[in-house]
Protein backbone atom coordinates (compact mmCIF):
# COMPACT_ATOMS: atom_id res chain seq x y z
CA UNK A 1 0.00 0.00 0.00
CA UNK A 2 1.27 3.49 -0.82
CA UNK A 3 2.07 6.01 1.89
CA UNK A 4 -0.95 7.89 3.29
CA UNK A 5 -0.97 11.46 1.98
CA UNK A 6 -1.55 13.85 4.90
CA UNK A 7 -2.14 17.61 5.10
CA UNK A 8 -1.13 19.59 8.19
CA UNK A 9 -3.16 22.73 8.96
CA UNK A 10 -1.61 25.44 11.13
CA UNK A 11 1.72 24.17 9.83
CA UNK A 12 3.70 27.19 11.04
CA UNK A 13 2.76 26.87 14.71
CA UNK A 14 4.52 24.80 17.37
CA UNK A 15 2.12 21.90 17.07
CA UNK A 16 1.96 22.18 13.29
CA UNK A 17 5.72 21.95 12.97
CA UNK A 18 5.75 18.94 15.27
CA UNK A 19 3.09 17.28 13.13
CA UNK A 20 5.16 17.90 9.98
CA UNK A 21 8.19 16.31 11.65
CA UNK A 22 6.18 13.33 12.83
CA UNK A 23 4.61 12.71 9.42
CA UNK A 24 8.07 12.88 7.85
CA UNK A 25 9.44 10.37 10.38
CA UNK A 26 6.52 7.91 10.31
CA UNK A 27 6.67 4.92 7.93
CA UNK A 28 3.49 4.75 5.85
CA UNK A 29 2.81 8.50 5.93
CA UNK A 30 3.91 11.36 3.69
CA UNK A 31 3.33 15.11 3.84
CA UNK A 32 1.01 16.14 1.00
CA UNK A 33 0.27 19.72 2.00
CA UNK A 34 0.67 22.43 4.63
CA UNK A 35 -1.84 25.20 5.39
CA UNK A 36 -1.65 28.50 7.26
CA UNK A 37 -4.01 31.44 7.69
CA UNK A 38 -4.09 34.44 5.35
CA UNK A 39 -1.34 36.90 6.25
CA UNK A 40 0.85 34.35 8.01
CA UNK A 41 4.58 35.06 7.58
CA UNK A 42 5.08 31.34 6.89
CA UNK A 43 3.07 31.28 3.64
CA UNK A 44 5.26 30.26 0.72
CA UNK A 45 7.96 28.71 2.89
CA UNK A 46 8.89 25.02 2.74
CA UNK A 47 7.06 23.18 5.53
CA UNK A 48 9.99 20.84 6.07
CA UNK A 49 12.41 23.71 6.56
CA UNK A 50 10.03 25.32 9.07
CA UNK A 51 9.81 22.03 10.93
CA UNK A 52 13.58 21.57 11.00
CA UNK A 53 13.72 18.42 8.85
CA UNK A 54 15.04 20.03 5.68
CA UNK A 55 13.28 20.76 2.37
CA UNK A 56 10.30 18.52 1.60
CA UNK A 57 9.10 20.33 -1.51
CA UNK A 58 5.82 21.23 0.21
CA UNK A 59 5.15 24.97 0.35
CA UNK A 60 2.83 26.42 2.97
CA UNK A 61 -0.36 27.74 1.35
CA UNK A 62 -3.58 29.43 2.46
CA UNK A 63 -5.96 27.39 0.29
CA UNK A 64 -6.78 23.97 1.76
CA UNK A 65 -9.38 22.84 -0.82
CA UNK A 66 -7.05 21.65 -3.61
CA UNK A 67 -4.81 19.96 -1.05
CA UNK A 68 -7.72 18.10 0.56
CA UNK A 69 -8.89 16.99 -2.87
CA UNK A 70 -5.59 15.19 -3.46
CA UNK A 71 -4.97 13.96 0.11
CA UNK A 72 -6.25 11.10 2.24
CA UNK A 73 -6.23 12.85 5.60
CA UNK A 74 -5.79 16.13 7.46
CA UNK A 75 -4.20 16.72 10.86
CA UNK A 76 -5.90 19.60 12.65
CA UNK A 77 -4.89 21.21 15.97
CA UNK A 78 -6.16 24.67 15.00
CA UNK A 79 -9.01 26.74 16.48
CA UNK A 80 -12.71 25.85 16.81
CA UNK A 81 -13.98 28.07 13.98
CA UNK A 82 -11.23 26.88 11.62
CA UNK A 83 -11.79 23.23 12.56
CA UNK A 84 -15.46 23.48 11.60
CA UNK A 85 -14.48 24.86 8.19
CA UNK A 86 -11.87 22.13 7.70
CA UNK A 87 -14.44 19.50 8.68
CA UNK A 88 -16.79 20.67 5.93
CA UNK A 89 -13.97 20.50 3.38
CA UNK A 90 -12.87 17.07 4.64
CA UNK A 91 -16.46 15.85 4.28
CA UNK A 92 -16.57 17.22 0.74
CA UNK A 93 -13.32 15.41 -0.08
CA UNK A 94 -14.38 12.31 1.92
CA UNK A 95 -11.05 12.01 3.73
CA UNK A 96 -9.87 11.32 7.27
CA UNK A 97 -9.97 14.35 9.60
CA UNK A 98 -7.97 14.13 12.84
CA UNK A 99 -9.16 16.80 15.28
CA UNK A 100 -6.98 17.67 18.27
CA UNK A 101 -8.46 21.16 18.57
CA UNK A 102 -9.62 22.13 22.07
CA UNK A 103 -12.19 24.68 23.20
CA UNK A 104 -14.94 23.22 20.99
CA UNK A 105 -18.46 24.25 22.03
CA UNK A 106 -21.77 22.48 21.41
CA UNK A 107 -22.33 24.22 18.07
CA UNK A 108 -18.89 23.16 16.84
CA UNK A 109 -19.47 19.57 17.91
CA UNK A 110 -22.83 19.51 16.13
CA UNK A 111 -21.12 20.56 12.89
CA UNK A 112 -18.45 17.89 13.32
CA UNK A 113 -21.23 15.34 13.82
CA UNK A 114 -22.83 16.48 10.58
CA UNK A 115 -19.51 16.34 8.70
CA UNK A 116 -18.87 12.80 9.97
CA UNK A 117 -21.61 11.53 7.68
CA UNK A 118 -19.07 11.83 4.86
CA UNK A 119 -15.68 12.17 6.58
CA UNK A 120 -13.91 9.79 8.93
CA UNK A 121 -13.35 12.06 11.94
CA UNK A 122 -11.24 11.11 14.93
CA UNK A 123 -11.63 13.74 17.66
CA UNK A 124 -9.99 13.78 21.07
CA UNK A 125 -9.08 16.37 23.67
CA UNK A 126 -5.76 14.56 23.86
CA UNK A 127 -4.13 12.23 21.34
CA UNK A 128 -1.63 10.54 23.65
CA UNK A 129 -1.75 6.84 24.51
CA UNK A 130 -1.12 7.56 28.20
CA UNK A 131 -3.95 10.07 28.59
CA UNK A 132 -6.47 7.80 26.91
CA UNK A 133 -5.40 4.90 29.09
CA UNK A 134 -5.80 7.25 32.07
CA UNK A 135 -9.34 8.09 30.90
CA UNK A 136 -10.20 4.39 30.81
CA UNK A 137 -8.86 4.00 34.36
CA UNK A 138 -10.78 7.08 35.53
CA UNK A 139 -14.02 5.68 34.12
CA UNK A 140 -13.46 2.36 35.88
CA UNK A 141 -12.48 4.04 39.17
CA UNK A 142 -15.55 6.32 39.11
CA UNK A 143 -17.78 3.33 38.47
CA UNK A 144 -16.15 1.23 41.19
CA UNK A 145 -15.85 3.85 43.95
CA UNK A 146 -19.32 5.29 43.50
CA UNK A 147 -20.74 8.60 44.80
CA UNK A 148 -19.10 8.29 48.23
CA UNK A 149 -15.90 9.62 46.63
CA UNK A 150 -15.75 13.25 45.44
CA UNK A 151 -14.02 13.78 42.08
CA UNK A 152 -11.73 16.76 41.43
CA UNK A 153 -9.74 17.29 38.22
CA UNK A 154 -6.67 19.53 38.36
CA UNK A 155 -4.78 20.60 35.22
CA UNK A 156 -1.81 22.87 34.54
CA UNK A 157 -0.58 24.24 31.21
CA UNK A 158 1.81 26.87 29.86
CA UNK A 159 0.98 30.56 30.20
CA UNK A 160 -0.06 30.91 26.53
CA UNK A 161 -2.94 28.41 26.60
CA UNK A 162 -6.19 30.24 25.83
CA UNK A 163 -8.92 27.80 26.93
CA UNK A 164 -9.85 26.35 30.30
CA UNK A 165 -10.50 23.72 31.46
CA UNK A 166 -8.20 21.99 28.99
CA UNK A 167 -9.60 19.59 26.43
CA UNK A 168 -7.84 16.79 28.28
CA UNK A 169 -9.44 17.77 31.60
CA UNK A 170 -12.84 17.67 29.92
CA UNK A 171 -12.00 14.31 28.37
CA UNK A 172 -11.21 12.98 31.84
CA UNK A 173 -14.35 14.60 33.21
CA UNK A 174 -16.45 12.88 30.56
CA UNK A 175 -14.82 9.58 31.47
CA UNK A 176 -15.62 10.08 35.15
CA UNK A 177 -19.19 11.11 34.33
CA UNK A 178 -19.63 8.04 32.13
CA UNK A 179 -18.41 5.84 34.97
CA UNK A 180 -20.94 7.46 37.30
CA UNK A 181 -23.74 7.47 34.71
CA UNK A 182 -24.26 11.23 35.03
CA UNK A 183 -24.25 14.24 32.67
CA UNK A 184 -21.04 16.27 32.98
CA UNK A 185 -22.65 19.48 31.71
CA UNK A 186 -25.08 19.59 34.62
CA UNK A 187 -22.84 17.96 37.23
CA UNK A 188 -19.62 19.96 37.05
CA UNK A 189 -18.23 22.79 39.18
CA UNK A 190 -15.70 25.25 37.76
CA UNK A 191 -13.96 28.39 38.94
CA UNK A 192 -14.90 28.39 42.62
CA UNK A 193 -14.43 31.77 44.25
CA UNK A 194 -15.75 33.51 47.35
CA UNK A 195 -18.32 32.01 49.71
CA UNK A 196 -19.35 29.01 47.66
CA UNK A 197 -21.04 26.96 50.35
CA UNK A 198 -20.49 23.24 50.79
CA UNK A 199 -19.42 21.13 47.84
CA UNK A 200 -22.37 19.98 45.74
CA UNK A 201 -22.86 16.25 46.22
CA UNK A 202 -21.99 14.20 43.15
CA UNK A 203 -20.38 17.09 41.26
CA UNK A 204 -17.13 16.77 39.30
CA UNK A 205 -14.86 19.72 40.10
CA UNK A 206 -12.30 21.38 37.81
CA UNK A 207 -9.31 23.57 38.65
CA UNK A 208 -7.08 25.15 35.98
CA UNK A 209 -3.54 26.41 36.57
CA UNK A 210 -1.51 28.41 34.01
CA UNK A 211 2.17 29.32 34.04
CA UNK A 212 5.61 28.84 32.58
CA UNK A 213 6.16 26.34 29.80
CA UNK A 214 4.24 23.37 31.21
CA UNK A 215 3.14 21.13 28.32
CA UNK A 216 0.36 19.47 30.28
CA UNK A 217 -0.18 17.99 33.76
CA UNK A 218 -3.48 16.35 34.70
CA UNK A 219 -4.60 14.71 37.93
CA UNK A 220 -7.95 13.17 38.85
CA UNK A 221 -8.48 13.01 42.61
CA UNK A 222 -11.02 10.65 44.18
CA UNK A 223 -11.49 11.92 47.73
CA UNK A 224 -13.34 9.66 50.14
CA UNK A 225 -13.72 9.50 53.89
CA UNK A 226 -10.21 9.09 55.28
CA UNK A 227 -8.55 8.23 51.96
CA UNK A 228 -7.63 9.71 48.58
CA UNK A 229 -6.76 8.14 45.26
CA UNK A 230 -4.98 10.23 42.62
CA UNK A 231 -4.53 9.21 38.98
CA UNK A 232 -2.12 11.44 37.04
CA UNK A 233 -0.46 12.03 33.68
CA UNK A 234 2.44 14.39 32.93
CA UNK A 235 3.28 15.31 29.35
CA UNK A 236 6.99 15.99 28.81
CA UNK A 237 7.12 16.16 25.00
CA UNK A 238 4.61 17.53 22.47
CA UNK A 239 5.69 14.73 20.17
CA UNK A 240 3.41 12.35 22.05
CA UNK A 241 0.38 14.29 20.73
CA UNK A 242 1.59 14.36 17.13
CA UNK A 243 2.54 10.68 17.20
CA UNK A 244 -0.95 9.84 18.42
CA UNK A 245 -2.52 12.00 15.71
CA UNK A 246 -0.59 10.32 12.91
CA UNK A 247 -1.39 6.92 14.38
CA UNK A 248 -5.08 7.88 14.39
CA UNK A 249 -4.87 8.96 10.74
CA UNK A 250 -3.33 5.66 9.68
CA UNK A 251 -6.00 3.81 11.69
CA UNK A 252 -8.75 5.78 9.97
CA UNK A 253 -7.51 5.07 6.45
CA UNK A 254 -10.16 3.08 4.61
CA UNK A 255 -12.54 3.15 7.58
CA UNK A 256 -16.17 4.10 6.99
CA UNK A 257 -17.28 7.68 7.73
CA UNK A 258 -18.20 8.43 11.33
CA UNK A 259 -17.15 10.23 14.48
CA UNK A 260 -14.51 8.29 16.39
CA UNK A 261 -12.23 8.91 19.37
CA UNK A 262 -8.75 7.83 20.41
CA UNK A 263 -10.46 5.20 22.52
CA UNK A 264 -11.56 3.58 19.26
CA UNK A 265 -8.07 3.91 17.78
CA UNK A 266 -6.48 2.25 20.84
CA UNK A 267 -9.14 -0.41 21.30
CA UNK A 268 -10.26 1.02 24.65
CA UNK A 269 -13.80 2.01 23.70
CA UNK A 270 -15.36 -0.86 25.65
CA UNK A 271 -13.19 -0.53 28.74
Amino acid sequence: MSDMRLVVVGAGGRMGRMLVRTVHETPGAVLAGAVEREGSPFVGQDAGVLAGVGPLGVAVTTDPLPLFAEAEGVLDFSAPAATVEFAALAAQARIVHIVGTTGLEREHLAKLEAASRHATIVRSGNMSLGVNLLAALVKRAAQTLGPDFDIEIVEMHHRMKVDAPSGTALLLGEAAAAGRGIDLDTQSERGRDGITGARKEGAIGFASLRGGTVIGDHSVVFAGSGERITLSHHAEDRGLFSRGAVRAALWGRGRKPGLYSMMDVLGLADV
